[in-house]
């Protein structure tokens, strides 16, 4: 068996980059989660007023991941990352400034401003992700979005111990903005210009078809209308991948916005049982991720990810049948690791051994954060007629769904009108594979 590259120091500063930067972003996202009702409280708002304050991170996040592939494409990598960065600090400030003086508006815009940049760099990072992967010849996905997990384990831990010592919520989210600033900085000195920044190839149908759709304006580059961004969607087994990645996303999205509730509501515990169990289910999480790479060298995509649907909806099914709290609390460590690795692998799996690698890898990016986004509020919806326990059932038929459309995940044969991993796709940038 052929080794793999030996990892030089420019691809190592890159990488360690891609980690450092996830990792702050988890960390910011977690500490706004958890000074949320320290905010609330500053606004001295109702809950139904809190939840209105809420959408702008919400319609943030989705204007990022709608942009940030269009943008890749057109700008490269770094600079959708360098924008993202910059979104995400003057979001924190915003909210920082609209708590301490009390404007709920003001805390709205920056939740926008930081959703935005949330959704732009997220999309940007997976690219880049499976560009190093594409480098290094073995994965780094799982271990980056592990990175994101750990970021916010470790900044739910220091949210609960500022909240305990009353430290103002304004200063720690200037303070957390500063971190991911200089992370930021870093981040975008290390990583490659170019990345994902791609050209049209005209012996590419896709790529033909789309470039009309793009009128002449687009010149040679690789467009980035509606009618291009969806071209890629032709290839079924893209179609196939897609409706992966959004039953993952939605098990993954469902527990992060609702497991707290499930557990207080559902079976009964204390509040603070419930957000322990939230913290068991993003240590699982992390740990999943951290520790798959092994399995994913040995087993392959579309095994491991089959297992991690089948261990995923085990847990979902015994949070959701069992009577028994303390089970119930325990199984979300099953939920967690078999939600770890379904993400990141399927979107690693999208862009390899194909032509026009980054647009597929943000299309599958897209869907993923859309369900993320979309999937997991609309439980609610459905919570108000069946109770929150009954509607997560919808996930464990996601999950099962998935379980049986892997094989889509395994690497096509050349000679299907796919490249085989490893070869450049014609047109592409040289940024894109060193």
């Amino acid at each position: 068996m052929k080794n793999p590259p030996v990892m030089d120091a420019t691809t190592r500063r890159w990488r360690a980059a891609l980690f450092l930067f996830m990792l702050a972003t988890g960390v910011s996202m977690a500490s706004w989660v958890a000074r949320t009702p320290a905010v609330r409280d500053a606004l001295d708002v109702t809950t139904g007023s809190m939840g209105l304050v809420l959408f702008g991170l919400s319609v943030g996040s989705m204007a990022g991941v709608l942009a940030s592939g269009g943008l890749v494409r057109r700008r490269g990598g770094r600079r959708v990352i360098a924008a993202g960065a910059g979104l995400l600090v003057v979001g924190l400030l915003v909210i920082a400034g609209g708590a301490a003086l009390e404007v709920s508006a003001g805390v709205f815009c920056g939740l926008a401003l930081f959703g935005a940049g949330m959704g732009l760099a997220e999309v940007a990072f997976n690219i880049e992700g499976a560009a190093v992967e594409r480098t290094l010849g073995r994965p780094v996905l799982p271990v980056l979005h592990g990175c994101f997990s750990l970021g916010t384990v470790v900044g739910a831990l220091l949210g609960m111990g500022l909240t305990a010592v009353r430290f103002p919520v304004g200063w720690h989210l200037a303070a957390v903005a500063v971190a991911v600033a200089a992370a930021g900085v870093w981040t975008v000195r290390a990583v490659p210009a170019g990345t994902g920044q791609e050209e049209a190839d005209p012996e590419d149908p896709a790529d033909s078809d789309a470039a009309s759709a793009a009128g002449s304006e687009g010149g040679g580059r690789h467009p980035d209308g509606i009618r291009g961004q969806l071209a890629v969607w032709r290839d079924r087994r893209l179609v196939l991948i897609g409706l992966i990645v959004l039953a993952m996303a939605f098990a993954e999205g469902s527990a992060n916005d609702w497991l707290p509730l499930l557990m207080v509501d559902g079976h009964g515990t204390s509040a603070t049982a419930g957000s322990l169990t939230f913290m068991l289910f993003a240590v699982a999480m992390t740990t999943g991720r951290f520790t798959g790479g092994p399995l994913l060298v040995r087993y392959g995509p579309a095994a491991v990810v089959r297992a991690s649907a089948l261990v995923a909806a085990a847990g979902v099914a015994l949070v959701v049948f069992s009577d028994d709290a303390l089970l119930a609390g325990a199984a979300v460590v099953l939920w967690g690791l078999g939600a770890s690795l379904g993400f990141p692998v399927t979107i690693s799996a999208a862009g390899e051994g194909v032509r026009n690698a980054s647009a597929r890898v943000a299309a599958v990016s897209t869907a993923g954060y859309a369900a993320f986004l979309v999937g997991p509020p609309s439980l609610g919806f459905l919570a108000d007629h069946v109770g929150l326990r009954n509607a997560m059932v919808v996930v464990l038929v996601l999950l099962g769904g998935a379980a049986l459309i892997t094989r889509a995940l395994r690497t096509p044969p050349s000679g299907e009108g796919e490249e085989p991993p490893g070869t450049p796709a014609p047109g592409a940038r040289q940024s894109d594979l060193v």
